[in-house]
């Protein structure tokens, strides 16, 4: 059996550690990054140090930002009186892809599972509830995923948001039960966007 250097294997290892890389993979990766230009492999390094050092919560939305306020909540073009809520950045991102949307988003950061232990004080909830007050808002559309957790977390929110009066729509059916918004194609996403209904 082939020994290789302990630098190598300590790459190994935590390369597996990512979601969806197993060892052969992260084999494969190593390898790869072994064989490119030192630049290269210098290159990422300073990328996976740069990330957690200028990579932080905007204060508003809680996306990902590199100032105080992330760049949708700092354009002034944007629709301050609709606010959708997702559960993690990368949502965010998939709905502004599909350009449908011009207002706010509010990130949770994750949905309730009260089997995993998280609560309505686990989630950015208390901080929705904060900027709905603060400010004059006509819609919450909430865009959690399509499945138990997100759609417990979507009830959950309605019936916190509508005394309030306040609109509440939620993203209309042509998601795939149990699917993720980050793995649904723009058009999909799009239009359930556009025919998001009333809760």
């Amino acid at each position: 059996m082939i020994s290789y250097p302990s630098g190598f294997l300590r790459l190994v290892e935590e390369l597996s550690r990512l979601p969806g890389v197993g060892g052969k993979t992260a084999q494969r990766l190593a390898f790869h990054l072994l064989r490119a230009e030192p630049a290269r492999a210098q290159a990422l390094a300073r990328g996976l140090a740069e990330l957690h050092s200028s990579t932080r919560a905007c204060g508003r939305c809680f996306n990902l930002s590199d100032q105080e306020l992330c760049q949708v909540c700092r354009d002034p073009s944007r629709d301050q009186a609709q606010i959708c809520v997702v559960e993690e950045p990368k949502d965010a991102a998939s709905i502004e892809r599909t350009g449908e949307f011009k207002g706010l988003y509010h990130l949770l950061l994750g949905t309730l599972s009260p089997l995993n232990g998280v609560g309505p004080e686990d989630l950015k909830i208390r901080e929705l509830l904060k900027r709905l007050s603060d400010a004059p808002v006509r819609e919450v559309i909430l865009a959690t995923n399509p499945d138990v957790e997100g759609e417990a977390t979507a009830l959950y929110l309605a019936r916190l948001i509508k005394p309030s009066g306040i609109r509440v729509t939620r993203l209309a059916s042509g998601l795939p039960l149990g699917g993720d918004l980050e793995f649904t194609d723009d058009l999909t996403l799009a239009r359930a966007f556009a025919g998001r209904r009333e809760i």
